[in-house]
């Protein structure tokens, strides 16, 4: 049996995906995600391989996939084509390791909390859901109102 807890049930209406400061806004506390740990430990983006090793990785497997066909086509000796061969398949073993572990650290970044993106000049989804819920809020209040009419032209 699951010992996880339930959290109370809510109307799709009432529980917004983004809280209202988005870019400021703590971890959802009744959130059934669990915090991702690796060897043991919280997830910490520090450490491990980067965007860079990640980015020389494709680019050493770029030019070995493209060498070793040439190889074959170039008549060079057989164990050089073979050797190139299986250095694609470890590299490509490699690249999707680090690719994988990079997946990992986006994804505790984000169970994180929420922050707006640093190169955004355009409002978030968050954001613009935010002044829409206060455009509506606002017409609410403007319509309890009695609108002034003039006289019925019939």
């Amino acid at each position: 049996m699951d010992d996880r807890t339930t959290a109370p049930a809510t109307t799709p209406a009432a529980r917004l995906p983004y809280s209202p400061s988005v870019t400021q806004a703590a971890p959802d506390p009744v959130s059934s995600a669990r915090p991702i740990r690796y060897k043991g430990e919280p997830l910490d983006s520090e450490r491990g391989p980067g965007l860079g090793c990640f980015r020389f990785q494709l680019a050493l497997l770029a030019v070995l996939v493209v060498l070793t066909p040439l190889s074959v086509a170039w008549d060079w000796p057989v164990g050089v084509s073979a050797g190139l061969l299986f250095a694609v398949i470890g590299l490509l073993l490699l690249a999707g390791q680090t690719i994988i572990f990079l997946l990992r650290l986006v994804a505790a970044d984000r169970r994180a909390g929420r922050r707006r993106p640093l190169a955004s000049r355009t409002p978030t989804v968050g954001e613009l859901e935010d002044v829409a819920i206060a455009t509506d809020a606002a017409t609410a209040t403007d319509a309890e109102e009695p609108p002034a009419e003039g006289p019925v032209r019939q």
